[in-house]
């Protein structure tokens, strides 16, 4: 693995450190209503602020087309005060006037966080004269926030650049924990990829194929891989138009020694809703009106056995749908074992993406996998092999 400029070699102290953060986190009627992100951050910030130094966030919030007020991360900083423990200052704007008057004004172990860097288009162009606006603010720039690091934007990846450049902690574990899984795994290494469409998930198979001893296929995308081997699948979602690349895939999996597994029975129903009636069949045995909504026991007992053989597991996506009961028993069962076995030390086990955080969380199973990343569009790209600008920045050359 690269090695990477981290806190243990930046001098904080009296310093003014402009740190990269996600915060764009969910809001429900003007309120954070999950701050999973806010806490990830938590640590970065307690350390720099207690090493002396002057902790200046930035962060972008939704997608404002210029400044606007409904996209404010001003309620977003009192949030932060409150996991922090602390005053969390709060400047209108994160370059000019406004932002300097707030750090000018800061003392060493304060926080302030800047208006939405998003409320200046020059941010997604990764402008050279707005990155110098922002550095105008900092003596160093620490990346925290991975979920942004695809993204090639001025406060992202245009602050290194200019200024002395460093990893902060949730960085540095979400990079330390996906090197281990695919850049020098032990292995076996079992992926597993469910979720609806094969045709958003291309590149992610076309890579793992090429890395990984297991691939699991799961979800919606499960159907696709089995109507291309010849099977029925109903009123399954399935993409017809893709049989052919599915079909191209289980070949090049085979000439990469990649073993497929695809499921060999189904939780089927007539209808979309929780607690349809339903019932298990084999994938030989679809009728016309089955839906398939979930993977059944015979393939759950085959996902666990493969489980029980890997060193490494790479989850994104579920097994079926997992938002209604009882749709969500397969993912619900193999993220409990995939858990239990990283409990006892058998497995390391790395997850992410939006649906799959909520799967692991519905099953509870989130906080025994060895690192469960918050990012989406970053740790997809990262599965599909592609470098990703905001890490890049801050490899050691």
């Amino acid at each position: 693995m690269t090695a990477f400029r981290t806190l243990d070699s930046a001098d904080v102290s009296n310093k003014r450190v402009l740190l990269r953060v996600d915060l764009n986190v969910p809001m429900e009627n003007g309120k954070v209503s999950d701050a999973t992100r806010i806490e990830r951050v938590l640590p970065t910030i307690r350390e720099i602020a207690d090493k002396g130094g002057k902790v200046v966030l930035l962060a972008h919030f939704g997608r404002p087309k210029g400044r606007d007020l409904k996209e404010t991360l001003r309620p977003v900083a009192a949030v932060v005060a409150e996991h922090l423990g602390r005053p969390v200052g709060f400047a209108e704007d994160c370059v000019g006037p406004a932002a300097k008057a707030a750090v000018d004004a800061m003392k060493p172990g304060d926080v302030v966080l800047l208006e939405n860097t998003r409320f200046h288009p020059e941010e997604e162009k990764n402008d050279p004269v707005f990155v110098k606006s922002l550095a105008e603010n900092g003596d160093l720039w620490v990346s925290d926030a991975f979920s942004a690091a695809h993204r090639a934007h001025a406060s992202t990846e245009g602050l290194g650049h200019v200024l002395p450049a460093y990893a902060g902690r949730t960085m540095q574990a979400e990079v330390e924990a996906l090197a281990h899984a695919l850049e020098a795994p032990k292995r076996p290494v079992l992926a597993v990829v469910g979720g609806a469409k094969v045709s958003s998930k291309l590149e992610l198979l076309g890579n793992l194929v090429k890395k990984v001893d297991i691939l699991v296929i799961g979800g919606g995308m499960a159907n696709t891989f089995l109507a291309a081997q010849g099977k029925a699948v109903g009123k399954s979602l399935c993409e017809k138009d893709l049989l052919d690349t599915a079909r191209s895939i289980l070949e090049t999996a085979k000439g990469a020694n990649c073993e497929i597994v695809l499921p060999v029975d189904a939780t089927v129903a007539s209808e979309f809703k929780a607690h349809a009636a339903n019932k298990v069949v084999s994938v030989d045995a679809v009728g016309p009106d089955d839906m398939i909504l979930d993977i059944g026991p015979a393939s759950i007992e085959t996902v666990k056995g493969k489980l029980a053989q890997a060193k490494t597991l790479v989850w994104n996506g579920p097994f079926g749908a997992f938002e209604l009961e009882p749709f969500d028993t397969g993912t619900n069962a193999v993220a409990r074992e995939a858990a239990r076995l990283t409990k006892a030390g058998q497995l390391l086990s790395v997850a992410g993406g939006g649906d799959t955080v909520s799967a692991l969380n519905h099953a509870g199973a989130a906080e025994d996998f060895s690192y469960v990343s918050t990012a989406g569009g970053a740790f997809l790209e990262w599965l599909e092999g592609k470098p990703l600008p905001g890490v890049e920045i801050l490899r050691l050359r």
